[in-house]
């Protein structure tokens, strides 16, 4: 019988580990940092969800309006606290201006909706008492009134829900007029606060998330440009479409296709579901399918053409991506959430890319603002 072995087991195991084991450890352990980073953070944001949604909507007219203010203080000679007031002035004079137009257009074509609302619903009623279904006039008369029952039973919640929205116009309200203030704040001293947030990074990694914030920063404003645009060629070609087919509130539906616009694939899809709905309830079946076959047409242009086009290859980002990032936002914060996904994965898509080439420059032993040697 071989002696056995009693020598002490070795203090350090690492060799014993096979290497596979070992990377696969060192991932998990990161990743799970990381995951429990964003978490928190996740949390944060929906703890201050009202705050994050408020600076997210001011970056994203910042992005829009700081364009305008260096061509007016670099352009012009003006200061920048007056361009940054013409630039605030004349944006809300355009959305006051725009509401407002589209407010009496909608009071002024809703009586005739109402008409051929109405129209539509008695020929609807005849269709289900000499139609194939052969209902009787008795059956609907039966259904309508329990319907009526079923509103007066639930009008304590109606009254409710009514509150509730009149509290909300409130915090929308309050929200409005918090956004304009950080607004004019990033617009006046942009500069400044970035700075100041830097002061938070190392040293010797600073150069590179300015350059990474620069870069994300300069995607925003590309993206919400693009954005703009497409909105505005959605919404006159859907309007010209209901405009054609003679369908009501012409100037309301076209606003509700380019508002639906700045949310990516959902928006558009749901406000030409709008409009199509009040075609097949005014103007009848045939032309419904005209105008979903135009609105079709108008976000194929959308898709395959404007969006590769404006973008570029700094913010193109998968449909994958899009419906992925749209779907996180809904869950997270709703409306909102869905609207400012796609521009923050657009920012955090240019700063990696950023960060990856700032690595790469400072592995090859180049400087980011030096040129490639000539074999690369």
């Amino acid at each position: 019988m071989p002696p056995r072995d009693l020598s002490p087991p070795p203090e350090d195991v690492t060799p014993y580990v096979p290497v596979g084991v070992r990377i696969a450890a060192a991932y998990s352990w990161r990743l799970l940092v990381i995951a429990g980073a964003l978490g928190v953070v996740i949390w944060l944001i929906g703890e201050l969800s009202v705050l994050a949604t408020t600076l997210a909507i001011a970056l994203l007219l910042a992005a829009l309006m700081v364009p305008l203010v260096n061509l007016l203080t670099h352009k012009a000679r003006l200061p920048r606290g007056l361009a940054t007031a013409v630039t605030v002035i004349a944006g809300l004079a355009v959305l006051g201006g725009l509401m407002t137009f589209v407010i009496i257009q909608f009071s002024d074509g809703l009586p005739a909706l109402q008409q051929q609302l109405n129209r539509s619903l008695d020929e609807a009623r005849r269709w289900l008492i000499e139609g194939p279904l052969h209902l009787k006039s008795s059956d609907i008369s039966r259904f309508i009134d329990q319907m009526i029952t079923l509103i007066q039973e639930n009008q304590a919640s109606i009254t409710t829900s009514a509150l509730t929205t009149a509290t909300a116009v409130g915090e929308f309200l309050t929200g409005f007029l918090l956004t304009l203030f950080i607004l004019i704040f990033f617009l006046v001293h942009g500069e400044h606060i970035w700075a100041f947030l830097l002061r938070a990074v190392p040293k010797p990694a600073r150069q590179v998330v300015d350059n990474a914030g620069k870069e994300g920063f300069a995607s925003l404003i590309s993206y919400v440009r693009a954005t703009m645009v497409v909105a505005v060629v959605d919404a006159v070609g859907v309007g010209i479409g209901l405009w054609i087919l003679g369908v009501p509130l012409v100037v309301p539906l076209a606003t509700l296709v380019f508002l639906g616009a700045f949310v990516p694939i959902i928006g558009a899809v749901v406000a030409g579901g709008v409009a199509v709905i009040i075609a097949l309830v005014t103007v009848g079946w045939i032309k419904a399918l005209v105008l979903l076959a135009i609105v079709t047409a108008v976000m194929q242009l959308e898709g395959h053409v404007l969006q590769p086009i404006l973008l570029g290859r700094a913010v193109k980002l998968h449909p994958l991506a899009v419906i992925l990032a749209i779907t996180g936002g809904l869950i997270v914060s709703g409306i909102a959430g869905a609207l400012l996904a796609v521009p923050l994965l657009a920012v955090l898509n240019a700063g990696t890319k950023s960060l990856i080439a700032d690595q790469r420059n400072a592995n090859s032993g180049n400087s980011p603002d030096s040129p490639e040697p000539a074999e690369a």
